[in-house]
């Protein structure tokens, strides 16, 4: 035909290499969530599903258009076939085992994720969650499924598309999908450096990857020398197994690298190689065989790996992991032969009005299940009351993290024209003067602002609070990756401007410091604290040195006096629910890290606040004393849960802890900056 798009014989034919394709796509993933670090970059096996599924939807249709009997209704009948059955399958059984094992916080997300998953939605879903007070990826059971949406997102608008240009732009159909690939590629690129959860997640940013596969499908393929064919697949598989090898989760991904994966798949199914060692390492009846279980192998792997660590409340050994591979694989093989086959083929369902009666009644009890533990707040009731005693301090949040107080990580709250015009939350007692402090920092500001707010009270003081998610009171310090410094700059900057105007007489600086001296979280494993994990000790405290020096030059300039306000333990878990599951379980209380574990975590951001109060006057509060014992730090004390997660304060927690600003409270009042740092014990 004269349209450039028909379908070479070559690409309708089954290829038993694709399906070995799909086995090398899928391995890297179930290897590199199962926590084998040689595959740092298995997660681009999901890039080469997506260029594989450009391939096929692309094949499929056009050879229906060709054939002139393409049926919209067919194809999606098709897709509910191939998908939902083993899919919802799935979500069925993590919703059982969710229902036994998640503390209901996590349960709530769970029917979140659950919802938009049967939306074809969940990464929207996963996108928004991104932010600092998220539950760990590591703990949801239905993350894998946002490339499956991407999937079925596609596929609502493809097939129209392609529909349409077949109709009335043949031609230019190549040069339709190329510019739209290329465009998409260019806003990847831009965006996993500005927003790399957008690109991460959301379909624009994805969709080159795809229609990749669209333009092997429709490119012409000359008839390859089977050297040429060998060679084109060898390249092809060596820029996946690089990718797979020399990438880490640290790498800024999709945009340019994932090019490398993409095109390289995209040079395997073109070279067609049918012969070799090559063809036999991909058309090998083990590698066709995983290839074709790859779709349920995709599906289950990840909440097996998940349940396993909600169970366990740790992270796998390699023993472990090699179960989870081995049960990974034994439940993909039955869900393959028992649902995906039966379903796809007609012997489940075999009409068409069927499955999508089927699939829409799956949908529905879906979204009516996540909607009923959202309303009921994951169902605590599920809990002995003892631990839904203790888990209720999850719920015991900050006044001052309320967005007419706070800005979130993501933007969302307060902004800096309400900043600079000084329409912040009050703190302290209600006066007629004007505020006498400003407490300003990131969330751990907001976490132990009402000890402050308790301690003003009763000296009869007042002050105003400012916060952002992520962002330390460090207007031009380089504190961790330019994304994340880039989108505190604003809020730093109206909240010096309020600074320079108001000329408060005193600021409190509070910060997550050790995070931002080692741009590094405490490290998490499972539920319970794991001592046997060392924390980061790598030395980034120059720049939020310098920073705090040049800021605290400035105060003094207007005669601002700092108050350097120094972090609370972090405890390694999410304390009520790591309180409750001991409760489930039988097992201690005591769940907190050791003081020598602590000091060796704190200990850089400790000295970088001591050195910068001493050289520059500034005051000091130290928590430390207050949480911790000459043994040991605790989560619990006089039967008040300190904390709402692994490191912020409860509530009730900071209020607990008024005390500790007393002395500097009463240097306020009595208008004397005298008071200097107590020296480290």
């Amino acid at each position: 035909m004269g349209s450039g798009l028909a379908i070479t014989h070559q690409h309708t034919g089954y290829r038993p290499d694709l399906d070995g394709l799909r086995a090398v796509a899928i391995l890297p993933v179930l290897l590199f969530h199962a926590g084998f670090g040689i595959f740092g970059g298995g997660f681009v096996g999901v890039d080469v599903f997506f260029v594989l599924s450009g391939f096929f939807m692309a094949r499929i249709i056009l050879s229906d258009l060709e054939r002139g009997n393409f049926s919209f209704l067919e194809f999606y009948v098709r897709r509910m076939r191939r998908i939902f059955p083993a899919l919802f399958s799935m979500m069925a059984i993590s919703a059982m085992a969710a229902w036994f094992l998640f503390m209901p916080q996590e349960f709530k997300y769970f029917a979140d994720s659950l919802r938009a998953a049967a939306l074809f939605v969940s990464n929207v879903l996963f996108r928004r969650e991104s932010g600092y007070f998220d539950i760990a990826a590591e703990m949801k059971p239905l993350l894998h499924t946002w490339s499956l949406s991407i999937e079925e997102q596609f596929y609502l608008v493809f097939p129209v598309a392609l529909f349409l240009c077949y109709k009335f732009a043949r031609k230019r159909t190549p040069g339709i999908v190329f510019i739209v690939a290329l465009l998409s590629f260019a806003a990847s690129t831009f965006e996993v450096y500005d927003k790399p959860e957008k690109a991460f997640y959301l379909l624009h940013f994805r969709v080159w990857e795809l229609l990749i596969g669209v333009l092997v499908a429709i490119a012409p393929r000359p008839n390859y020398p089977a050297r040429v064919s060998q060679v084109l697949t060898a390249l092809g598989l060596a820029a996946v197994f690089t990718a797979v090898f020399l990438y880490t989760p640290n790498t800024p991904f999709p945009g340019a690298a994932a090019a490398v994966p993409c095109v390289g798949t995209a040079l395997v199914i073109h070279a067609n190689c049918q012969g070799g060692l090559i063809a036999r390492f991909l058309d090998n009846p083990v590698s066709v065989f995983i290839g074709r279980i790859s779709y349920s192998l995709y599906l289950w792997h990840w909440p097996i790996i998940v349940f396993f660590r909600s169970a366990l409340g740790t992270e796998l050994t390699t023993e472990l992991a090699l179960t989870v591979v081995a049960l990974s694989f034994a439940v993909a093989y039955l869900s393959w032969r028992f649902i995906e086959q039966p379903a796809r083929y007609g012997r489940l369902a075999p009409s068409g009005v069927t499955i999508a009666g089927l699939s829409g009644a799956a949908i529905v009890s879906a979204v009516a299940f996540g909607i009923a533990v959202n309303s009921l707040e994951g169902i605590p009731q599920r809990l002995p009351l003892e631990a839904r005693k203790l888990y209720q301090a999850t719920y015991d949040d900050s006044p001052f993290s309320a967005p007419e107080c706070f800005t979130d990580s993501n933007g969302n709250g307060l902004t800096a024209v309400q900043i600079r015009r000084g329409e912040l939350c009050k703190v302290g007692a209600e006066t007629k003067s004007e505020p006498q402090f400003l407490i300003w920092g990131d969330s751990h500001a907001a976490a132990i602002a009402p000890a402050i707010d308790v301690a003003a009270r009763q000296m009869g003081l007042s002050g105003i609070f400012v916060g952002r998610g992520s962002c330390p009171p460090l207007p031009k310090a380089d504190f961790g990756p330019p994304w994340a410094v880039k989108r505190c700059v604003e809020h730093n900057s109206a909240v010096m401007a309020l600074i320079e105007q108001r000329k408060f007489a005193y600021v409190f600086m509070v910060g997550y410091w050790p995070k931002y001296v080692h741009r590094a979280e405490l490290p998490r494993r499972g539920h319970v604290f794991d001592p046997r994990v060392e924390p980061s000790l790598a030395d980034w405290s120059a720049p939020v040195r310098t920073g705090l020096n040049s800021t605290l030059a400035k105060f003094a300039e207007q005669g601002t006096k700092a108050v350097l306000v120094m972090d609370v333990p972090e405890m390694g878990s999410e304390v009520p629910e790591a309180l409750a599951r001991a409760v489930v379980s039988g097992s201690t209380l005591d769940i907190a890290p050791s003081l020598k574990y602590t000091i060796k975590r704190q200990a850089l951001a400790r000295s970088v606040l001591e050195e910068v109060a001493k050289s520059t006057g500034s005051l000091v509060v130290d928590p430390m004393g207050a949480i911790c014992d000459a043994f040991r730090c605790h989560a619990m004390r006089a039967g008040t849960v300190l904390y709402k997660d692994e490191d912020h304060l409860s509530a009730e927690g900071a209020k607990s802890l008024a005390a500790l600003f007393h002395p500097v409270l009463s240097v306020m009042r009595a208008g004397d900056g005298s008071l200097t740092p107590e020296p480290r014990s």
